[in-house]
């Protein structure tokens, strides 16, 4: 993975920085990225360095793994159904006072093999751009380019005020 940051933003930073860049296409994302966060300030920051969270999965557009742990050659997909997001939002930047280091143990209990979303093209923020919509949970993951093989991600989590922000490069 390359030393591209984006440190430093507030969500306002990272919300302009989104809305600025050139929409991506599903076929344009298709492979494996390694994910990291862009902190803003959201409850949920935190949540993947600690989780040992790898990145995403796109085989094709109907078959998704969003929640890749492990590392390069020892990865598995986890059933994001079994992660409690809703309650992680509510407990902010308390949770890795209890969730184990790298996540491994609870994580691997949620492991699956079966795809557990879709890619498809949505408007969001007035532009059509690449989306991984979750088979069972309200939130959609939203694309835009930031460089030949980095996308800027924001997810849209029903219920939060604001979006999520998080960095995926190209393995």
């Amino acid at each position: 993975m390359s030393d591209l940051r984006l440190d430093g933003l507030d969500t306002v930073g990272a919300t302009d920085l989104f809305d600025s860049l050139p929409p991506v296409r599903v076929a344009e994302i298709l492979g494996r990225w390694h994910g990291s966060e862009v902190p803003t300030g959201h409850p949920l920051d935190g949540l993947l360095d600690v989780s040992g969270w790898y990145g995403k999965e796109f085989v094709d557009a109907d078959r998704v793994h969003p929640l890749l742990f492990g590392s390069a050659g020892a990865l598995y997909a986890v059933n994001p159904k079994l992660m409690p997001l809703g309650l992680l939002n509510r407990l902010g930047r308390r949770f890795p006072r209890w969730l184990p280091p790298g996540g491994t143990a609870l994580f691997r209990l949620a492991a699956t093999r079966r795809p557990r979303a879709r890619l498809r093209d949505v408007q969001y923020r007035g532009v059509v751009s690449a989306a991984m919509v979750y088979d069972d949970l309200p939130v959609i993951d939203h694309f835009r380019r930031l460089g030949p093989d980095s996308l800027l991600g924001a997810m849209d989590l029903r219920g939060s005020d604001r979006p999520y922000f998080f960095l995926l490069e190209r393995d």
